[in-house]
């Protein structure tokens, strides 16, 4: 895992880039020097480019100041930096670049550091390995005098890169360095792969005292065009020994190293965090696991791992995406969330300062909609933003932004129109607002209303902090980071997005807005933030179905007689036909279970229950598929009723006794468990043992803190005052010192022991090595 950030006067997340600025780009002198250098810079791992900064306008000393954080999906060699020039009417010009190799990476992570830029050669730019054999045999020629052989077999190669998008059509060849260069021999080339399978062996006569070292160079056969060289490899004779086979994999490597004098092409300042988990079998990570599952229901939360996990941790920005995962993954985040939100609360003293800072609770939301939201934007803003960067109208609205011939009032029009669809956009999406975001924006909504009962706005604007202000205003500002455009966009646009996303988030903040100022809008967003809240689905569904009588004692025929059956997010109504008046009206929230039903209870099929506060209701659906989209339907509207049952009898109560347990008593509790309800429209693809790996070296990493955190608590405890060492302890948060000392303890246990089996299970292979 990898995260950098990068700079430039020239300069640019596990790996964590940090862009922040380049200075003195381009050659320093000689026609080529471009005063009026545009540049943005690309992060590629090998030759894949995986992100893009900005254009930076008419500056040879650009300060990017961007953040990039990520997952390395794959095995890589180097990590580079790219500067271009921005072609208008031609492609883009590489100006130079930084390449870092993956061992060396641990040399530079965590500090700042200026990079000189090296020149963009197309024999450097290399990815890749090969998998190589060698042989040297003795034999004895016609003469009666010995000689040495050596064999070279080219088994394969892996990671080739893409020559135009396309895989390439390798071959490599095969030679001697020594005082007297031996004939090359070539393989066959291999179509269209980047993993050829060559398996060709070359014979070599050889005398070692003439021969210094085995060059194989990888090439990509260009038919009619020039082949492109792919990368090479060394290897030194001297480590070959008669009738042994040397096999191993060698990384191809820049042609003669990629050394060469070259004029100062600038610098680029870059600081990259680079961190590498070793993940453990499964087992090992139980303890740790469980301990943090238990979280939700530690009393206080500060005392949970969790929540002490993100406090000593609270200035590394990764440190708590890896929980989050966990508890979604297991469902538990939810419980988390309402009850660091409480401890927030808590320590809230104004309504308008609601969740604005840079809490547990905030970060944990923040990660949370990322996460399960990004399908969400993809439907809601992409094709509004689509039409935004590809229509590309003029916004500017600030006087002296103004080009000249801009005409402010037409601008005035565009941004209007632009920010109309973009808000109706947000205010009608509800139906597609993960069910997840709508729970925990539920939860915040109650909470929030019960610390400031006096405030009838709080309910909205604890929503609002979040959907508005970290969400969608956000997405708005930098599409290209939540997958919602390919890159950043251009400067005019980029500009325009600017104004969007300012006006999204003042129309988000209930504190700016006054009683004679967007008295239209503030309504609209009343009502969007409601509905986000109330419809966990906006739904509406209405079918023919059979309905039996609530409360009828006999089973007969004409118990059951067609009705229409309509549901919404507030309420369960059936009816004679459909579009008339309703003859009963269950309201969701008074639903406490749906489940289906034994064939046997009525010799019906596809049978299923709503449970609710009065008498059951018994339906028949036409088929098994619409049975089950009912149960699921129903069962997700009204998934977080406070009196949902845990248990229930899938059979009827007939005759005086229930046909399932044979219990007498129409009250008698269910005899069998309710199905769990899932989380609908959520798939995530979650390691939960690299996860668990992830906080297990955040802990590590965080020790010294953790041990501080302990003697606090002993302190505490014993003193029953603030400990002396106030300086140190004043970050934590402790509620109940024992509690916290107990949760303290278990975590350096389970950490001595995940740190036991990393060290037996240590040791690492090196390429080259056989």
């Amino acid at each position: 895992m990898a995260t950098s950030t990068f700079s430039c006067e020239d300069g640019m997340e596990e790996d964590g880039v940090s862009e922040g600025e380049g200075k003195n780009l381009g050659p320093c002198s000689g026609p080529n020097r471009q005063r009026d250098l545009c540049t943005f810079c690309t992060i590629s791992l090998d030759q894949e480019e995986v992100f893009r900064t900005k254009v930076f306008d008419k500056s040879l000393s650009p300060f990017y100041g961007e953040d990039f954080y990520f997952e390395i999906p794959r095995p890589f060699q180097c990590l580079s930096f790219y500067v271009f020039a921005k072609g208008v009417f031609q492609r883009d010009l590489p100006v130079g670049k930084v390449s870092i190799r993956k061992e060396e990476l641990c040399k530079f992570s965590g500090k700042e550091h200026w990079f000189g830029l090296q020149p963009v050669d197309p024999n450097s730019e290399v990815q890749g390995k090969v998998h190589l054999e060698m042989r040297l045999n003795e034999l004895i020629i016609e003469n009666g005098s010995m000689c040495q052989q050596l064999l070279v077999r080219i088994i394969e190669c892996q990671g080739l890169p893409l020559i135009s998008g396309q895989n390439c059509d390798p071959y490599a060849t095969v030679s001697l360095v020594g005082p007297a260069r031996s004939d090359q021999k070539k393989t066959k080339v291999k179509k269209k792969t980047s993993d050829p399978q060559f398996e060709e062996t070359f014979n070599f006569e050889v005398n070692l005292i003439y021969i210094w070292a085995l060059i194989v160079d990888l090439w990509n056969n260009g038919n009619l065009a020039q082949d492109v060289f792919l990368g090479e490899t060394r290897v030194s004779v001297k480590i070959l020994r008669n009738d042994h086979i040397h096999r191993a994999w060698y990384l191809l490597q820049p042609k003669g190293n990629g050394k060469s004098k070259t004029d100062d092409l600038g610098s680029l300042r870059l600081n990259v965090t680079y961190t590498e988990d070793n993940v453990l079998p499964s087992a090992c990570y139980t303890p740790l696991r469980t301990l943090l599952l238990k979280s939700p229901d530690i009393k206080p939360i500060s005392a949970s791992a969790a929540h002490i996990l993100g406090d000593i941790c609270r200035e590394r920005y990764e440190a708590v995406l890896p929980v989050v995962r966990l508890l979604l993954h297991h469902s538990r985040l939810v419980p988390f969330v309402s009850a660091i939100t409480v401890l927030e609360l808590e320590n809230t003293q104004e309504a308008n300062t609601i969740f604005r800072g840079n809490s547990l609770a905030t970060r944990c939301i923040d990660d949370m909609m990322k996460i399960v939201g990004r399908s969400y934007l993809t439907v809601t803003l992409k094709p509004v933003l689509d039409e935004i960067c590809d229509s590309n109208k003029t916004c500017e609205i600030d006087p002296i932004k103004l080009k000249e011939g801009d005409n402010v009032e037409v601008n005035k029009e565009n941004l209007q129109g632009y920010v109309q669809k973009v808000f109706s956009s947000i205010t009608q999406s509800s139906s597609s607002c993960p069910p997840l975001m709508c729970d925990v924006f539920r939860s915040l909504r109650h909470m929030a209303s019960k610390r400031f009962p006096d405030d009838p706005h709080v309910q909205y604007s604890a929503v609002s902090s979040f959907v508005f202000l970290r969400f969608f205003a956000v997405a708005v500002l930098s599409p290209h980071t939540f997958q919602l455009r390919p890159h950043h966009p251009d400067l005019e646009v980029s500009r325009t997005l600017t104004l969007i996303s300012k006006t999204i988030q003042t129309l988000g903040s209930w504190g700016s807005l006054s009683k004679n100022k967007l008295v239209c809008m503030y309504e609209c967003l009343l009502s969007a933030s409601n509905m986000l809240i109330n419809l966990p689905l906006c739904i509406s569904v209405s079918q023919h179905i059979q309905k039996r009588a609530q409360g009828r004692k006999r089973i007969g025929k004409r118990n059951f007689k067609k009705r229409w059956l309509r549901v919404t997010n507030r309420e369960l109504s059936y009816h004679k036909h459909r579009g008339e008046t309703s003859l009963c009206i269950i309201p969701v929230k008074n639903i406490r279970a749906v489940e289906k039903l034994y064939e046997s209870a009525f010799n019906r099929k596809n049978m299923f229950q709503v449970l609710h506060s009065e008498k059951p209701l018994y339906v028949q659906a036409g088929n098994c598929v619409e049975a089950s989209e009912w149960v699921e339907v129903l069962s997700q509207v009204s998934r977080c009723n406070p009196d949902r049952l845990g248990t229930f009898h899938p059979s009827a109560y007939v005759a005086g006794a229930w046909l399932c347990c044979r219990s007498l008593s129409d009250s008698q509790p269910g005899c069998k468990p309710c199905t769990p309800t899932l989380l609908a429209n959520l798939q995530l693809d979650i390691d939960c043992d690299r996860e668990t790996e992830r906080i297990f070296s955040l802990l590590t990493s965080s020790y010294s803190k953790l041990q501080k955190m302990e003697d606090a608590c002993a302190s505490i405890a014993v003193y029953q005052g603030p400990p002396r060492e106030q300086d140190d302890y004043s970050l934590f948060t402790i509620q109940d010192p024992k509690e916290t000392f107990h949760t303290v303890q278990q975590i350096t246990h389970i950490l001595e022991e995940l740190q036991r089996e990393h060290d037996t299970r240590s040791g690492t292979a090196q390429y080259g090595s056989q």
